[in-house]
C-alpha cells in the first residue's frame, strides 16, 4: 500500500529534526566583552627574554586589568606578534619580591609568581591552549579540552625539535632568586603552531580573529594578587568571556 505523500513528508521532518538534535553543538560565547587586541605580523626572531629586539616595536602594549590586589599597587602588561611559523608573547611587570620555589616544568606554576595566556582559535570547539611560565624560565604548556566546566589539562607528547617552545626570563633590579629584591621581571615566548596540534583555524592570517586572556599572578605573602586583560570571573578558565585577537 503506497504511504501517503503527506506521511512521507512528516517522516522525513521529524527525522531531520532528530539528527539536528544528536548534532554537537559549538560552545555558545556568553557576554563577549569588546576587548580587542591587534597581533602584528613579523619576521621570525630570537627570544632573549629583554623584549629588546626591534620587531616588538610594532607591537602596543596591552595593559591588564587588577582583579585582586594586596595593597602593593605592581603593574603589569602584555604584548604579542605573529610570524609564518608561531606566535611571540611578551609579558611585563612591576614587582618587589620574587616568590619562585619550584624547580621545574609540568609543575603547579601557578601557586607561585606566574604569567599565563590562553588562546581559543575557533569557537566551534570548547579546545584551547594554556601556557604558564614563571620568574625562573620554568614553563607549564597545555592543551585544555573544556565541555560545560568540566576540564582537565594534557601536556604535550612527542615535544621535541620544531614543536617545542622558545622562552626566557628577564629580571630587573635583582637576583633570578626565590626570595629576593626585585623591581620586576619580563617573560617572552615562542610558540611554534606545531605545537598547537590539532586545533582548528592555525595558523592565523591576516583578518583572522581568536579569542584570547592573558593573566598574571603574584604572591608576596597573604593572599595572592592577580591580573586579566579581560574580567572573567574567578576562573580563568571561563573561555567563552576571552577578548579577540585581531590577526594584521
Amino acid at each position: 500500500m503506497p504511504i501517503p505523500l503527506l506521511t512521507r513528508f512528516l517522516v522525513l521532518a521529524a527525522c531531520m529534526l532528530l539528527v539536528t538534535a544528536c548534532e554537537p553543538s559549538p560552545p555558545t560565547p556568553t557576554e563577549v566583552p569588546e576587548a580587542r587586541m591587534a597581533v602584528p605580523s613579523t619576521a621570525d626572531f630570537p627570544v632573549t627574554g629583554d623584549g629588546d629586539n626591534p620587531a616588538w616595536d610594532r607591537a602596543a602594549w596591552t595593559p591588564l586589568t587588577v582583579r585582586r590586589d594586596n595593597g602593593h599597587g605592581y603593574e603589569a602588561r602584555v604584548k604579542m606578534l605573529y610570524s609564518e611559523t608561531g606566535l611571540y608573547v611578551l609579558f611585563d611587570g612591576t614587582d618587589s619580591l620574587l616568590t619562585a620555589t619550584l624547580e621545574g616544568d609540568y609543575l603547579k606554576l601557578w601557586t607561585e609568581d606566574v604569567y599565563e595566556f590562553f588562546v581559543w582559535t575557533d569557537e566551534r570547539y570548547p579546545v584551547y591552549f594554556e601556557y604558564e611560565i614563571s620568574p625562573l624560565g620554568y614553563q607549564l604548556p597545555l592543551l585544555i579540552p573544556n565541555f560545560e566546566n568540566r576540564y582537565f589539562g594534557w601536556i604535550p607528547w612527542q615535544y621535541e625539535g620544531e614543536r617545542m617552545t622558545r622562552k626566557a626570563v628577564s629580571i630587573q633590579g635583582g637576583p633570578a632568586l626565590s626570595g629576593a629584591a626585585i623591581a620586576g621581571w619580563r617573560a617572552e615566548v615562542f610558540v611554534p603552531y606545531t605545537l598547537l596540534t590539532p586545533l582548528q583555524q592555525v595558523p592565523p592570517g591576516p583578518g583572522m580573529r581568536w579569542r584570547a586572556n592573558f593573566y598574571r599572578v603574584d604572591y608576596d605573602g597573604g593572599p595572592s594578587s592577580t591580573w586579566s586583560w579581560v574580567p572573567v570571573g574567578e576562573s580563568f578558565h571561563a573561555f567563552t568571556r576571552y577578548g579577540t585577537l585581531v590577526f594584521e
